[in-house]
């Protein structure tokens, strides 16, 4: 790789859109933990 070659980072749009995947994942998967754990508690 040649000092002049761009860099392979993804463009700051790109992190941030990825950033914001993962925090919205890992809300999604404690929601459901708690569901499930609602649903177990209740039944």
């Amino acid at each position: 790789m040649l000092w002049s070659d761009p860099r392979d980072e993804p463009p700051e749009e790109m992190r941030k859109a990825q950033a914001m995947l993962r925090r919205a994942m890992l809300v999604i998967a404690l929601a459901a933990a708690v569901v499930m754990l609602v649903a177990t508690w209740r039944s």
